[in-house]
């Protein structure tokens, strides 16, 4: 079994910063992408930031400058710092990893449980 395990949401003013964590664990033979999503009520969820195994990085349009994706793979974790937040950032945030349980088992999308970013005007 895999769980991926978020922290670090919370409540905070505009122009303020947040960093969420994420740490896979559980039966993981390898990791591919790692990444973040987000949902705001009423709309789809979408791609925030993800790494590749290699630290290739990759932001929506609307994040570039102001937030940074990490990864550790030894540590199986992925980080989001969120700088100058916006309340158009308030959202359900995501963690999000392709992992493969064995050699021989493909690649499947795992889930953390969403923690909740409130950004006040």
């Amino acid at each position: 079994q895999v769980q991926l395990v978020e922290s670090g949401g919370g409540l905070v003013q505009a122009g303020g910063s947040l960093r969420l964590a994420c740490t896979a664990s559980g039966s993981i033979f390898s990791i591919n992408l790692m990444g973040w999503y987000r949902q705001a009520p009423g709309k789809q969820r979408e791609l925030v930031a993800t790494v590749t195994s290699g630290g290739r990085k990759n932001y929506v349009d609307a994040v570039k400058g102001r937030f940074t994706v990490s990864r550790d793979n030894a540590k199986n974790t992925v980080d989001l710092q969120m700088n100058s937040l916006k309340p158009e950032d308030t959202a359900v945030y995501y963690c999000n990893a392709a992992i493969r349980r064995s050699w021989n088992q493909p690649l499947s999308d795992y889930w953390g449980q969403g923690t909740q970013v409130t950004v006040s005007s």
